[in-house]
């Protein structure tokens, strides 16, 4: 590639067992890649990764294979709290790492940034309650210069919301996920959040598992960053996969390669949605160069 490549969505676990909305979410034996989901059998993890764990060493092997030198991990509610195994991980590898906490008010949010991880996500379209509820969190991430992860609702009822945290905390930065849902029509509105502030990024987390249904190389998702780029300029957006639930249809190098060989951007764009506007805003340092290892089918 020669190019700095970043994932700024990406999630680890050691072990799925929570509840959501009274429905149980947990890894299902003996297939142990597999989940109870909301009621169904649901493929979680590539049927290699047989102990129900998705950890930071295998990922970083994916990272490693793939030249991706570094990744930011966020959370959601149906991978269960993943705090203390995630703050394990940003002390073992800080310089591959972000990781990102779960809290739901001032205490939790104080605690996550006491643990030493260097943000919240929020899956804000699992939230009910107006995002203003969640003003003191915002505050004390501006405050200590944490990131915020959030992804909004498919639809409209958040973009006003998620305009007035972007105003009341002009210097919180904020990374939009899931590319802003680029197959609903909220999508153009969740772009433009870009705009608010000087701190607000679009990050394409999942942007292959939207698009599953046509496939790599992605045509459309490459319409959309493009799309995007025109709306707000491409120094706002930033690849995410969302490892490791989609690689259980492509390869991890396969969610970003779609990108990297498209003919509809220039080097120069793809330079920067892969990794160097992600190495601007997040902040990372001390960065491996990793080499390309041909492989034996080579």
């Amino acid at each position: 590639m020669g190019k700095l490549i970043i994932d700024a969505h990406s999630h680890l676990w050691l072990n799925v067992d929570t509840v959501v909305d009274g429905s149980p979410i947990h890894t299902l034996s003996p297939n142990r890649s597999r989940s109870l989901f909301f009621g169904e059998e649901r493929q979680m993890l590539p049927p290699f990764m047989i102990d129900g764990q998705n950890s930071a060493e295998v990922f970083l092997s994916n990272m490693d294979y793939a030249q991706v030198s570094a990744a930011v991990v966020v959370q959601e509610v149906i991978d269960g709290c993943q705090n203390d195994y995630l703050t394990r991980v940003q002390r073992q590898y800080p310089d591959r790492f972000l990781c990102m906490g779960m809290a739901w008010n001032r205490d939790e949010a104080q605690a996550v940034a006491d643990a030493g991880l260097r943000g919240i996500a929020f899956p804000g379209h699992r939230i009910h309650e107006p995002l203003s509820t969640l003003m003191p969190v915002f505050k004390l991430m501006e405050e200590r210069d944490m990131v915020l992860s959030m992804c909004l609702a498919d639809d409209e009822r958040q973009i006003a919301q998620m305009a007035e945290v972007i105003q009341e905390c002009p210097c919180l930065r904020v990374a939009i996920g899931h590319f802003g849902m680029p197959t609903t029509p909220s999508f153009r509105s969740q772009v433009l959040l870009a705009r608010q502030g000087d701190k607000v990024m679009i990050e394409s987390g999942g942007i292959t598992w939207l698009y599953n249904s046509e496939f790599y190389p992605f045509p459309t998702a490459i319409r959309r960053i493009r799309e995007a780029a025109d709306l707000v300029g491409m120094d706002r957006l930033m690849w995410g996969s969302d490892y490791p639930r989609t690689i259980t249809a492509i390869t991890y190098r396969m969610s970003y390669d779609f990108v990297s060989k498209s003919q509809e951007l220039t080097d120069d764009e793809k330079a920067a949605f892969l990794g160097e506007n992600a190495l601007r805003f997040y902040g990372f340092n001390n960065l491996p160069t990793l080499p390309y290892i041909k492989n034996m089918s080579e």
